[in-house]
């Protein structure tokens, strides 16, 4: 893959051979976002899980301090007061059973996450085929199935992420903006590493945490030591 100018300059700044420590690593991908719009720090997380087994599945939230830097659109799929309430903490679109036409026919996706009260598990379930592969299926242990819709909505207001596995085993998460102080990447990073920690499953031989690679949306990847972790 040909890079660009901007690119191969960003990328003489950052030793390949060297694995950095946090701070640093966050420094330098701070350093070598160089595109024209404020790009989004991610962190590449590759563990020792093997996915394919439900004991070893790594899956969870975290509000990160800072917040992502994102406006997010958030739809909450509720029915009597709890609509209401969802509208009154911030939703961004509210509604039930007539919203299933809309996404399955039509192919409306204007939203980021998707909050659902159990009582409406039953609707949603029939969006699994259009939701799931993007990622959007609310879920328990995301905080997204919930009654207290109100706290769902402000924590993901608030910058809350998800993060999963995927096929290959690593936890791909943004940690905010290029235009972030690297104080405010270095605590939404600290945050991402204890959920991270804690959500390491128990049924796990060997080595956790085989290697963290922080980037920006366009620039070169970072290798962080995982000595400390």
């Amino acid at each position: 893959m040909k890079h660009g100018k901007k690119y191969v300059e960003a990328a003489k700044l950052v030793d390949r051979a060297v694995f950095y420590e946090p701070n640093d690593a966050i420094a330098l991908a701070k350093k070598t976002a160089v595109a024209k719009f404020d790009e989004t720090i991610e962190a590449h997380i590759r563990t020792g899980c093997d996915g394919r087994h439900a004991e070893q599945q790594i899956r969870g939230a975290v509000v990160l301090p800072n917040g992502t830097g994102k406006t997010v659109k958030v739809l909450v799929f509720a029915k009597g007061d709890k609509l209401n309430e969802a509208e009154a903490a911030g939703a961004d679109y509210v509604g039930g059973e007539e919203l299933i036409p809309k996404i399955q026919k039509e192919g409306w996706l204007d939203f980021d996450v998707v909050v659902a009260t159990p009582d409406m598990m039953g609707v949603v379930g029939r969006l699994g085929k259009v939701l799931g592969p993007k990622g959007l299926m609310p879920n328990p242990k995301a905080g997204t199935v919930t009654m207290d819709v109100t706290k769902a909505i402000n924590d993901i207001k608030a910058g809350k992420i998800e993060y999963r596995l995927d096929k290959n085993n690593i936890v791909h998460v943004p940690v905010g903006k290029a235009s972030f102080t690297e104080e405010a990447l270095q605590e939404n990073f600290n945050a991402l590493m204890e959920a991270i920690l804690k959500a390491k499953p128990s049924a796990l031989k060997g080595q956790y945490l085989k290697s963290i690679t922080l980037t920006s949306t366009m620039g070169p990847g970072v290798k962080v030591s995982v000595a400390k972790f």
